[in-house]
């Protein structure tokens, strides 16, 4: 059984028992207020009754998101589960306006009680109780497979643990015959209760609509898409809630110069990364373009510091000092240039100098000659390398011959001027 699966029988199996239990313990309150004629327990009763239909419905929501995809619904039909707790939000609305009219009638009516309402106060001290755990377990279960209609009904059995208190209040001051504060608290509670509702209602509207409602996710994905190497901007991320689950779809773009192969390892790299991370996401869809990004950033090895007319040195690793270049719509300019501070080290020089090269994102190189470490490293984070001749050549004539296309691109490492193993792009 897969982790969606596991995620919705475990919320369904506890929705039904909380639909059970409330379902008891409606008609244990209904039935000791109709035997001791409390008013105010029969009608938490019914409060309680409305509960049941509304945990039902979240447990046969699940039921039916644990569906298998098919050709008539390929995503699912995880959103069944939104569709109830749409539904559930009404029934709170409705639970809630009863409350208001229930405490508006308090007002005009004075409950004649000789005796004091021992087993009334119990049973309503039980359902507070109950109601209690019952609203923790659906919220802990709720939040852990990412069921908003579990979350829900969570948040009604709250309420329902201050209704219930009302009510024992309620019990108490029928004893008392004082029913006006009573009323009062019943009708603020109902006012508190429809507000709920409305929420979770309006809340499932707009998922229904597909609407952008975690915008927080939304910009952390963002932020591990641009973390994978070989993506050069990343152009659309949408999410959809589908029921407990989101389904991402993410548009990225990569360097045109990689293979169609290359680019679904990027893709399944980031669709690893997103679900590894969020247990709530079912599917991660990605589409790959070619970067229409007009400016480069590349890096030249060279001998002097002269701008443009510096000479370009015959090994990578170990030229004296490197050029910084921005090439953006047929022009170019050197934005720096950098002493190489790792000329001192006796091994992997080259390797060294990548590094640097990929933590600052520079997405091509200029050289001669290249080492297989260095050429390797730079191939795996989707950097483009351009052989230039060994001559006495300059930034300026190197770049010109670039635009146009009189470089080769180098498909593999090579410490010598060894033209087989360069091919033409």
């Amino acid at each position: 059984m897969d982790k969606t699966a596991v995620q919705l029988k475990k919320g369904r199996k506890v929705a039904l028992w909380a639909a059970l239990i409330t379902l008891l313990l409606a008609g244990l309150k209904g039935l000791i207020g109709y035997y001791f004629n409390s008013d105010v327990l029969i009608a938490d009763a019914f409060h309680s009754g409305a509960d049941t239909i509304a945990i039902f419905a979240s447990a046969f929501g699940l039921w039916i998101a644990s569906s298998k995809k098919n050709r008539r619904f390929p995503y699912g039909l995880f959103k069944a589960e939104t569709f109830v707790t749409f539904i559930i939000g009404c029934f709170i609305c409705w639970a809630g306006i009863e409350l208001i009219l229930q405490g508006y009638s308090t007002f005009s009516s004075v409950q004649n009680v000789i005796a004091f309402p021992y087993l009334p106060v119990a049973v309503s001290i039980f359902s507070i109780i109950v109601a209690y755990l019952i609203a923790k377990i659906e919220k802990r279960v709720g939040v852990e497979v990412n069921s908003h209609s579990l979350i829900a009904n969570a948040q009604e059995s709250f309420l329902d643990i201050i209704s219930s208190v009302v009510v024992l209040i309620g019990i108490v001051m029928s004893y008392w015959k004082i029913p006006y504060i009573e009323g009062v608290i019943i009708i603020i509670i109902g006012i508190l209760i429809v507000k709920l509702g409305l929420e979770n209602t309006w809340n499932s509207f707009l998922v229904l609509l597909d609407a952008n409602l975690d915008e927080k996710l939304q910009n952390e994905i963002l932020e591990i898409a641009e973390s994978v190497p070989g993506v050069e901007q990343v152009s659309d991320i949408k999410i959809r809630q589908a029921g407990p689950f989101r389904m991402v779809e993410l548009e990225f773009m990569a360097n045109p110069s990689i293979s169609l192969y290359h680019s679904h390892d990027i893709g399944n790299e980031i669709e690893s990364l997103i679900k590894n991370r969020y247990n709530s996401i079912e599917s991660v869809f990605i589409h790959t373009e070619p970067s229409q990004n007009k400016d480069i950033k590349a890096i030249i090895p060279v001998s002097e510091v002269d701008g443009l007319s510096s000479k370009i040195y015959g090994h990578f690793g170990r030229a004296p000092f490197f050029a910084s270049i921005r090439i953006s719509n047929g022009n170019y300019e050197v934005e720096d240039f950098f002493l190489n501070e790792f000329l001192g080290k006796k091994i992997h020089i080259g390797l060294s100098v990548v590094n640097v090269i990929i933590k600052y994102d520079y997405n091509m190189i200029f050289t001669s000659q290249i080492g297989e470490i260095a050429f390797y490293k730079l191939r795996d984070n989707y950097i483009d390398i351009y052989k230039v001749g060994e001559s006495d050549l300059t930034i300026d004539e190197g770049l010109k011959h670039y635009l146009e296309n009189k470089l080769t691109r180098i498909k593999a490492p090579t410490h010598y001027a060894n033209e087989s193993i360069v091919e033409n792009i």
